[in-house]
């Protein structure tokens, strides 16, 4: 009996010893795992301290999306000085060739630009290897093509990329899309209206503020020319003839046709508060409000295209940059994964790439700057 009592204790030790070992290791790789999916929200929390800590897992947001619940904006962006040199010499090559205008580019600007990583931004330039293929003539398309595009090249080679992969809630099945230059979400951009994508990609989401200035880009004369669509239609900012079949009509400001929606948001599910710009859909179309259409452009002589052309503006006021093409762009400036941006869906049936601002945006824009890593 002695002999037996103390061999069951000892299976007894020996189980119970199993056990805590067992047990520590799934607390220990617990602890790991935890602080593996709490680095992404630490990171968008530190952005926006007002947002809820879930994960998209638990609240079934898209991957990669922050959720963003800021409804209501203070005032367009506190800008970066551009006090940086570019990183590496600019390079770029616009030639014509045949029926085909060829963009190549490493994506770095000839001008300063303010400092990256920043408090909005964590990325870093890098020379990227581009090269787009646009049409020489282009041609108006029979329907306006929206979405899934960055809209152009800067005559430096820098990208015009207007929109932001920021939604309500991190939902972009809300269809409430974050207007990148509203100044609700710090996004850390220079004086330049531009800043860093995770691939290292600088791009303009409004004026060229330091390119305007290297071009002479004056209140006085008709813009020069600052860059080419995807389309192949060309981009001038902020000043055409008065008329656009007349020299000698004067020079004007070109203003968009884009106005504030009035009233408040629905609320619910939505965001409430004012319509002020937070938003894509804060806007609205108003055809003939300004001199623009809806993509921001008009028919016109230019000093490049004397005999006219359809021709692109880039404006002060929303749009800042064209949402939209009047001609076919090409594929080469198609966003990764197809219309709607890096990943997600395209848009449903109607007009190629989706709504315009005022309608209910499908996904599009950049990825999400803190969260997203291709």
């Amino acid at each position: 009996m002695h002999t037996s009592s103390k061999v069951s204790t000892n299976l007894l030790i020996e189980k119970l010893s199993m056990v805590l070992w067992v047990s520590l290791a799934t607390l220990l790789n617990a602890c790991s795992t935890e602080t593996e999916q709490q680095a992404p929200e630490a990171i968008a929390k530190a952005n926006n301290p007002s947002q809820a800590p879930e994960t998209a897992q638990r609240d079934n947001r898209p991957p990669n999306l922050r959720n963003n619940t800021a409804t209501q904006t203070d005032g367009p962006p506190e800008l970066y000085p551009a006090t940086v040199p570019p990183i590496a010499e600019n390079e770029v090559a616009i030639a014509d060739e045949g029926e085909w205008r060829i963009l190549k580019s490493n994506g770095i600007s000839e001008h300063n630009t303010g400092p990256f990583p920043n408090d909005g931004n964590p990325n870093t330039i890098s020379e990227q290897t581009k090269t787009f293929r646009v049409p020489a003539n282009p041609k108006l398309a029979s329907q306006i093509t929206e979405r899934g595009f960055d809209f152009g090249l800067a005559v430096n080679g820098v990208p015009f990329d207007p929109g932001a992969g920021e939604f309500y809630r991190g939902d972009p099945r809300l269809g409430w899309q974050y207007d990148a230059l509203s100044g609700a979400l710090d996004l850390g951009f220079d004086e330049n209206h531009a800043h860093v994508q995770p691939t290292g990609k600088y791009h303009y989401h409004g004026l060229p503020t330091l390119l305007m200035k290297d071009l002479n880009v004056s209140a006085d004369q008709h813009s020069p020319l600052v860059g080419w669509a995807a389309d192949g239609f060309p981009i001038y900012a902020l000043y055409g003839y008065k008329d656009g079949k007349a020299v000698n009509s004067g020079v004007v400001e070109m203003t968009p046709s884009y106005r504030l929606k009035a009233g408040n948001r629905p609320g619910g599910e939505e965001p409430d508060g004012t319509y002020d710009g937070t938003f894509v859909r804060d806007y609205e179309y108003v055809a003939g409000a300004g001199s623009l259409d809806e993509c921001n452009g008009r028919m016109t002589i230019t000093p490049e295209f004397p005999e006219g052309t359809y021709a692109y503006f880039l404006t002060k006021d929303f749009p800042f940059v064209p949402r939209c093409f009047k001609g076919t762009p090409s594929q080469d400036f198609a966003k990764r994964g197809g219309p709607g941006g890096p990943d997600r869906p395209g848009p449903p049936g109607g007009r190629p790439g989706g709504p315009r601002p005022g309608s209910r945006p499908e996904p599009d824009g950049e990825p999400s700057a803190l969260v997203f890593k291709e």
